[in-house]
């Protein structure tokens, strides 16, 4: 039987390490992952699919488009899923130019490949033929504690150029549906957690500086509300919309658990103070300390998944207290892992983790 193909880009980072070892459970599958190996993708994420000939790992940019149209071209994909993205805040206030350049240009570059691909179809390929583009909360910016969680309609004001930088590219997918009949997908997610979290995210962060007894900082008040989406169950909402969305549709996917900054910390705490009761930093609690707010921090995310619910029948598996207890007994199983994605890979010393 001819196995069917599907390219995945950024698939050696969180979201899309954790898609492709969910698409190991089908035999017939085959994956091609792009990823430039940035910081937050990893080939030790990847290491159980050393031996899986249905895995091929090629290092690579999204925006290089003689590599990307030989891929399509040698493995003739049935689907792109685009994780390949700059993700975090701080670093797009860093350095914003890096953003534009994968977020947006390498996007772009994708796209165009895809749109050669796909017309160099016939008709039965491009009918079966799906680009999906993953995408975060943050291009609606921001609500007040009393405003409704934001659904697919909600208008795009991005406050950071991470979120500017993923609006532009979700409007770029948007216009080649309409444009040109590429068959696009977007899904908007809210604030993700689980195994393979790059540690320089707040829960990932929390737990190993936790365990360490190195400081716990929280921006602001910590009163900054985020919706929760443990990972797994953000990856079988990719895979729903991958098989069954309608192409030129967005979906919103989010977890139902909105939780501020300072709650999510005592918790992580809480949970360590159980798993870890001969720890010496007991309670993990005491190490949380306020530190300056980042500039035009958002108060405040909420993701409405009702249309993913009605139309696909998608709804979180995990609420946040079973998810949150998974993730820190992963990482108390994997510290190996976390200190080899780290080495040499960011400023330890202003994440707290070598204070």
């Amino acid at each position: 039987m001819t196995k069917s193909v599907i390219l995945v880009t950024g698939g050696a980072g969180f979201i899309g390490a954790n898609f492709i070892y969910l698409q190991q459970d089908n035999p017939d599958l085959q994956i091609v992952n792009l990823d430039k190996l940035t910081y937050a993708g990893n080939m030790v994420t990847l290491a159980n699919l050393a031996s899986d000939d249905r895995h091929i790992f090629v290092r690579g940019d999204i925006g290089d488009r003689q590599l990307v149209d030989s891929l399509l071209e040698r493995y003739q994909p049935q689907a792109i899923v685009n994780f390949a993205a700059e993700t975090h805040v701080d670093r797009s206030i860093d350095s914003p130019a890096n953003f534009v350049e994968t977020n947006v240009t390498g996007t772009f570059n994708l796209l165009e490949s895809a749109r050669k691909y796909w017309q160099s179809l016939d008709k039965v390929g491009q009918n079966k033929f799906r680009f999906l583009h993953i995408s975060t909360d943050e291009v609606f910016g921001s609500l007040s504690p009393t405003d409704p969680a934001f659904t697919e309609t909600t208008p795009y004001t991005p406050n950071s150029p991470y979120s500017a930088s993923k609006a532009s590219s979700d409007h770029f997918v948007r216009a080649y549906f309409h444009t040109y009949g590429l068959p696009t997908l977007i899904t908007n997610c809210s604030n993700n957690y689980g195994s393979y979290q790059f540690p320089e995210k707040l829960i990932p962060l929390t737990i190993l500086n936790a365990i360490l007894g190195k400081p716990l900082p929280i921006y602001g008040d910590g009163q900054n509300i985020r919706d929760w989406l443990f990972v797994e169950d953000h990856c079988r909402a990719i895979d729903l919309v991958l098989n069954c969305g309608v192409p030129g549709e967005t979906y919103n996917v989010g977890g139902g658990a909105e939780r501020t900054n300072i709650w999510l910390v005592n918790k992580l705490c809480e949970i360590l103070d159980e798993f870890l009761p001969e720890s010496a930093h007991l309670p993990h609690n005491r190490s949380i300390i306020y530190v300056t707010d980042r500039p035009g921090h958002d108060r405040r995310y909420a993701i409405d998944f009702t249309k993913l619910h009605r139309d696909l029948g998608w709804q979180p598996q995990e609420d946040i207290e079973s998810g949150l207890r998974k993730t820190v007994r992963w990482y108390l199983a994997n510290q190996a892992w976390c200190q080899q994605v780290t080495a040499d890979k960011y400023d330890l010393e202003r994440l707290g983790l070598n204070k």
